[in-house]
């Protein structure tokens, strides 16, 4: 296994810098990918506290555009 970043000086084809001439193709650095421990599932149906506000607040709104419609708001 190599390490994650080589040293510029023991990599072939480098360039003073680092840099890669025209046609070469970089080293490859290694990766770390991956999750740390597994993750937990994401939750199933809808909270109760969202659907609550849904609905208080469709009741509150159809309840004004109630009374607007029957004039006793102005």
């Amino acid at each position: 296994m190599t390490p994650p970043d080589p040293a510029p000086e023991q990599v072939p084809g480098l360039e003073p810098g680092g840099g890669v001439p025209p046609g070469e193709t970089p080293p490859e650095s290694g990766q770390t990918s991956g999750l740390s421990s597994p993750q937990p599932p994401p939750p199933r149906g809808v909270p109760t506290a969202s659907v609550a506000v849904a609905i208080v607040l469709t009741l509150a709104v159809a309840t004004l555009l109630i009374l607007l419609a029957l004039g006793m708001l102005r």
